[in-house]
């Protein structure tokens, strides 16, 4: 199957998962050391079809430094979250910071949570196809997590030289990766 399917038949799977598994998805990702040790975290404001994130950064944003990505053509600026009230409507509606949120340095983030249309044991990611974090994740120099529900985490998906593996990834009931 190609890419395009792949993501297709995926994308399908996560649209009937109930949200149950997300409590349990960020109890995994709270507990990891890299995560406690953090000071300044990427993460993302998800789309519908994502792990949901909305309580999440809104419950850490008050004892770490929440940043999310603003797209701007091909790339992601990365800026510091200020509040819901701040985001503005973005790239495909996705919520993100205004261009005049404060941006932030790759190499000032401690610990990324990254989204993903799938993954595997590997700790390979699939996106949607536009490389946005193909392109962030080399600049990084902190510890990378994948998020997902247990049924975008597979044996072994397609992969192109150019996509970047990731540190871990995370699901409700799985933990893999490096120095986890």
């Amino acid at each position: 199957m190609d890419k395009k399917g792949f993501r297709s038949s995926v994308l399908k799977e996560v649209s009937l998962i109930e949200n149950r598994a997300v409590d349990e998805l960020w109890r995994q990702v709270e507990k990891l050391p890299q995560f406690v040790s953090a000071r300044t975290v990427l993460t993302f404001w998800s789309m519908p079809d994502e792990v949901p994130t909305e309580e999440f950064i809104l419950k850490w944003s008050g004892s770490k430094r929440i940043v999310l990505p603003l797209v701007v053509g091909e790339n992601l600026v990365l800026k510091e979250f200020s509040g819901k009230e701040c985001l503005v409507s973005g790239y495909k509606g996705i919520l993100e910071p205004s261009v005049d949120a404060l941006t932030v340095a790759p190499d000032e983030i401690d610990f990324a949570i990254v989204p993903g249309v799938a993954f595997d044991v590997n700790c390979n990611r699939m996106g949607r196809g536009k490389g946005f974090y193909d392109r962030t994740l080399p600049l990084l120099k902190c510890f990378t997590a994948g998020v997902g529900y247990d049924c975008q985490l597979f044996e072994r998906i397609p992969v192109d030289p150019w996509d970047v593996p990731l540190n871990a990834v995370i699901t409700p009931s799985r933990q893999i990766g490096a120095d986890l």
